[in-house]
């Protein structure tokens, strides 16, 4: 948020009776001295609807930024507290299940051209808090697939080397389009990284295949990620946001969707009669970002047409966009003031009204037999809006729409990744000039993705319904998710902000008796893990089941704490179970033990680095000295040879890979990003 220990600092070094306020969550956060030292005490004077940390004078990156807004008031009339939920434990008795899904839904979708400052600079150099973070989902989802792709791969070229080992070198921003997008050179080195993640973590890639010149095809992309990424390669995109090309200077302005049905059909000749792309049907499309509708392009003719050639059908969406205050000379119009759309993104209609709108595609995809993806999609596109994107709201609001996904038979959703000029990431490494020193930052949103992962568990059989509960009221939704036929878990979501408690709500649970025509089969007990913070509108000290991936420029991919399961017992004589969710919150329920042990890892490969940067022309402070100055404390870095606090040594590995490949032995954290353009 702000640099409470440098405020400290200067709190002891004033005479006693001073005291200072910095502005925070709640309300104004006086930094009151005494005795014992400076206290953090919270106050409650500032108005409701405004924003309560915004400074003007903030120039860094915008996934950095410190803007804190006010949470929505409770809403008038407030949610009642107290309702029940009657279920079937078999699904053959519940109407309106989704197709089955598996824990991996939510994956990742990482700009091309910023794929250097997340995963690694080179094949032999590699994120360690990446993985770290990968692995966390991959053990709760059974796998993690990513798109690396987007507005840049439109404008990516491959070739066989860059300078230096890069993996990618940019060029211009073409002027032409709104959102800058740079050209981009792409060398093998790119491919060959990403074959050592996965051979490190069980993660799987969708690519992009360019498409902004059909006389002038660059299938390399697809030829070489064949051939180096072999079965963990998913599909190629074919075409981002299509029904944008006029706009963003890819097409002329009478582009339509019957162009874009030839343009398509110009790619699927090639592939199909290119021997270097050996898997057929591999193509993801139609990708549109919601300008055209997905109707508009199936009324071509599109889908009997080039349906061997598909392995998934693909949409794009955000709920909102910040494009004007990203790109003022843009025309974009005014900008929109995020503390003005924050309640929109905290009630069940916001995913639901997005998702409303596939209804009709969701039943096109089944019929024929092509799996439905969300390929892109986050809080706000043009990167999000700052105190919204990356507030506790987010994660509420990400699992919320997920599930919504899920109910509505998508198969998956893939959250957008852009530069640090984006407040929406998942995760952050530092910015260049800390990377020394800091660790990574891990967003609200990211929580909400692991929530998912472990709702839906690894059996890739779960079955999710909007259980439209508390009267359909769209602060309080929640979902039954069955796995195998049999209900397994419930996801409880609480929006309202309300410190006094009295906006926590109980469900009285029942499962399974007369009215299903089912014996009873509510249990004995039953486990319940929370995802907590004090507001919707904070963006640290958030909890998952009473672990923290840590503060901003604290988190190095791991968990920190002790997990922390609350056990329910039930009232075997009414066969009910009472759950209280507080607000705000979410509540994932287990309702047997075999279902919280699918969902909740014994333990998670963690990685840790064989080296260190900046070892030369560098200061060196004694540790006793450092423990006790500001900000970063050396009595914590105990071995410089791991990023991971508390851990030394280095991990080896080794083993085969794609076309040859060597995995090579050592991963390093990098301390040297390259700042990130804004993609989208």
């Amino acid at each position: 948020m702000f640099p409470v220990p440098l405020l400290l600092l200067v709190v002891y070094c004033l005479p006693r009776a001073y005291g200072i306020t910095v502005y925070g969550v709640q309300g104004p956060l006086e930094l009151a001295t005494g005795s014992a030292g400076p206290t953090l005490v919270y106050t409650s004077d500032t108005a409701a609807g405004t924003a309560v940390f915004d400074p003007v004078n903030f120039t860094g990156p915008a996934a950095f930024n410190p803007v804190i807004l006010a949470p929505p008031p409770v809403p008038s009339p407030a949610p009642p507290t107290s309702f029940p939920i009657n279920l079937p434990q078999n699904a053959q008795n519940m109407p309106g299940l989704s197709i089955e899904q598996k824990g991996s839904f939510f994956g990742f979708s990482m700009e091309m051209s910023v794929i250097n400052q997340f995963i690694g600079i080179n094949s032999t150099y590699l994120q360690v808090p990446f993985l770290n973070l990968i692995s966390l989902v991959a053990e709760r989802a059974g796998s993690v697939h990513m798109r690396v792709g987007g507005n840049t791969q439109e404008t990516a070229t491959v070739v066989p080397s860059l300078e230096g080992g890069k993996v990618i070198e940019k060029d211009k921003a073409d002027s032409s389009n709104p959102t800058e997008t740079p050209a981009l050179l792409i060398s093998l080195e790119m491919l060959y990284m990403m074959a050592n993640v996965s051979s490190l973590v069980n993660i799987q890639w969708y690519l992009g295949i360019p498409f902004n010149d059909t006389s002038h095809l660059r299938l390399q992309i697809a030829e070489y990620g064949e051939s180096i990424l072999g079965d963990n390669i998913i599909g190629f995109q074919v075409g981002n946001e299509p029904d944008l090309y006029p706009g963003h200077g890819h097409r002329p302005p009478w582009w339509n969707q019957t162009d874009y049905f030839n343009d398509f059909g110009v790619v699927v000749d090639a592939a199909n009669n290119d021997p270097l792309i050996p898997v057929k049907g591999n193509l993801i499309a139609p990708s549109l970002s919601g300008n055209w509708t997905p109707e508009s392009i199936w009324d071509t003719g599109f889908l009997p047409a080039y349906t061997d050639s598909l392995s998934f059908l693909s949409v794009e969406r955000y709920p909102d966009d910040n494009c004007a205050a990203a790109f003022p000379e843009a025309g974009f119009g005014p900008p929109i003031d995020p503390q003005t759309i924050f309640a929109n993104y905290l009630t069940h209609n916001a995913g639901k009204g997005i998702v409303d709108q596939y209804t009709d595609t969701a039943a096109v995809a089944q019929q024929a037999g092509k799996p439905l993806l969300m390929f892109e999609t986050n809080t706000a596109s043009c990167g999000g809006f700052p105190g919204v994107s990356d507030s506790f709201g987010s994660a509420l609001w990400v699992i919320d729409y997920g599930l919504q996904m899920a109910y509505a038979n998508f198969s998956g959703a893939l959250l957008h990744i852009g530069g640090q000029d984006v407040s929406y990431n998942p995760f952050n490494p530092p910015p260049t000039n800390q990377s020394s020193f800091e660790q990574w930052t891990v967003g609200p949103i990211f929580y909400g993705m692991l929530v998912i992962a472990e709702a839906l568990g690894t059996s890739n059989t779960s079955q999710v319904v909007d259980l439209f509960q508390n009267s359909n009221n769209e602060f309080t939704p929640g979902y039954g998710i069955w796995e195998n036929g049999q209900l397994v878990r419930l996801a409880l979501i609480n929006y309202v902000t309300d410190p006094s408690g009295q906006s926590d709500y109980t469900t009285t649970i029942t499962i399974g008796g007369a009215q299903w025509n089912e014996p009873d089969a509510t249990p004995s007990s039953l486990k319940v893990k929370y995802l907590a913070a004090e507001s919707v509108s904070v963006k640290e000290n958030i909890t998952w089941a009473g672990q923290t991936l840590g503060s901003r420029f604290q988190a190095d991919g791991r968990f920190q704490g002790d997990e922390t399961v609350q056990t329910v017992t039930c009232d075997e004589t009414t066969n009910t179970c009472n759950v209280t969710v507080p607000a705000p919150g979410f509540a994932l329920v287990f309702l047997s033990d075999s279902a919280f042990e699918e969902s909740t890892p014994s333990s998670t490969p963690t990685f840790a680095t064989t080296a260190v940067t900046k070892t030369m022309n560098t200061a060196t402070v004694p540790a006793s000295v450092l423990a006790n100055s500001n900000g970063n404390s050396g009595s914590e870095r105990k071995d410089l040879s791991s990023t991971s606090k508390g851990s030394s040594g280095a991990i080896q590995m080794a083993g085969g890979a794609p076309a040859g490949l060597t995995v090579l032995a050592t991963v390093l954290a990098i301390a040297f990003m390259i700042p990130g353009f804004i993609e989208r």
